[in-house]
């Protein structure tokens, strides 16, 4: 799938964590965050997995660790979801390193600790 056909996703899941957003507000933790947006996205027909599992290769070997993405939307999107007073380098290099373990190339950070969500979206391309 290429970066236009990600894009109308990345559009729906800001849509559905602006209605999160909006009914919760900020404050609460990331995994009450998580599951409200995948209740959206599935109500919405958006077909994601959540806690997606991404190996390490290293010279080619798959070590025995992994990471996990909170959301993969349609196989095209890697969302992460934090909670945090105010997002660092290290959350934006986490989906970075999400979107090249991936091997996808467009990601969302949403930050639902803003008084407004859109102060807390980025969004990432690799």
């Amino acid at each position: 799938m290429t970066l236009i056909d990600a894009e109308p996703f990345s559009r729906r899941v800001i849509a559905s964590a602006i209605e999160v957003h909006r009914t919760l507000g900020p404050g609460l933790l990331e995994a009450v965050y998580e599951t409200c947006l995948s209740d959206e996205l599935e109500q919405a027909g958006i077909a994601f997995t959540r806690q997606q599992e991404l190996p390490v290769v290293y010279k080619g070997r798959i070590l025995d660790f992994h990471h996990r993405a909170d959301l993969i939307v349609e196989r095209s999107l890697v969302v992460e979801i934090t909670a945090v007073q105010s997002v660092l380098p290290v959350h934006e290099a986490q989906l970075l390193t999400y979107l090249k373990l991936s091997s996808l190339r467009i990601g969302l950070l949403l930050n639902f600790n803003e008084a407004k969500l859109a102060n807390g979206i980025r969004r990432r391309l690799l």
